[in-house]
Order: structure tokens, then C-alpha cells, then sequence
């Protein structure tokens, strides 16, 4: 099967159960999900794209996780919020001198899926319990970028080619 044919069957039919997953059995934002899909892609893909995109994905949710902390014990100001944001996106620059997190895109799609999601499920950076935003944009995250390395291995396996991933 053409390979174009291959990945719109395997993405299309995943993305159908991602949706659904993340509607009823594991609720986090499908979006988050999505974006952690094509970081998947973005890193490279195969075994080494999955552990590349997650570390990178979760290390930019850490980074936010801390400028939100930060944030919300500081005073209540703009100016304030944008300086510690100009500080984490540094702090994303930075880290990405580790070859691991040598894909900065995927640092930010973390830090925004963490934003996003805080936004999103109307809970703060201090809320307790699973619904953390922290836990879940992490949950999410991991989740997308499984959902990336299944694709890849469905279209291989759809188009007649032998997995890079096995």
C-alpha cells in the first residue's frame, strides 16, 4: 500500500481512539495529546524520537511548572508574569544544550500544554490531587507520544515495511 495511504489509515483510525480515550477512559485534553503526537514525529520518531519527545515534552511541563509556582506566590502583576515567562523561555534555550533536549519545539510543547491545560481545566499550578495540571498535561503528553510511535509502527506495518522500531 502507498505509504501516504498507510499513514492516513493508521493516523486517522488512532486518532478515532485517541478521541475516544481521552473522552471517557482516561480524561486529559486530546489536544495535549495531539501536540505530543507530532513532537513524536518532530524528534524523529522510532524508539529514540518517543524518549526524546517525552523528556522534552515533560522537561518543558517541569519548567512551566515552576514559573507558574512562581507566579502565583508573586505579586499580581503583568509585568511580573511576563518577566518569569521571558525567564523560562530562557530557561527552555538553556537546557537544550543537553543533547536529549537538543529539539527545543518540544521543550515549549510541553511548557504550553502545561499553560494550556491549567487553563483548560480551570485548576492552578497549587491545585491538589490527580487533576494537578502538572499530572496531567504529563499523562497526556505520554500518552500522544505512544499514540506517535503506534502510527509509525501501523504504517510500516500498512505500506510493507519492516519497522524501524522493532
Amino acid at each position: 500500500m502507498p505509504p501516504l495511504v498507510a499513514a492516513m489509515i493508521s493516523l486517522g483510525v488512532l486518532g478515532a481512539i485517541d478521541t475516544y480515550i481521552t473522552a471517557t477512559i482516561f480524561p486529559v485534553p486530546v489536544w495535549v495529546t495531539f501536540i505530543a503526537w507530532a513532537s513524536f514525529f518532530a524528534c524523529g520518531g522510532g524508539n529514540q524520537g518517543l524518549v526524546k519527545s517525552v523528556v522534552s515534552n515533560w522537561t518543558g511541563i517541569g519548567i512551566a511548572s515552576i514559573t507558574l509556582l512562581i507566579i502565583q506566590y508573586g505579586p499580581a502583576h503583568p509585568i511580573f508574569a511576563a518577566i518569569l515567562v521571558g525567564a523560562g523561555t530562557a530557561a527552555m534555550i538553556l537546557v537544550s544544550a543537553i543533547p536529549i533536549l537538543s529539539f527545543p519545539p518540544a521543550i515549549v510543547f510541553g511548557f504550553a500544554s502545561l499553560v494550556g491545560t491549567s487553563a483548560a481545566t480551570d485548576t492552578t499550578i497549587i491545585t491538589a490531587g490527580l487533576n494537578h495540571p502538572t499530572l496531567v498535561a504529563m499523562a497526556a503528553m505520554l500518552l500522544g507520544g505512544v499514540f506517535g510511535l503506534i502510527s509509525e509502527i501501523g504504517t510500516q506495518l500498512l505500506a510493507g515495511k519492516k519497522s524501524a522500531t522493532a
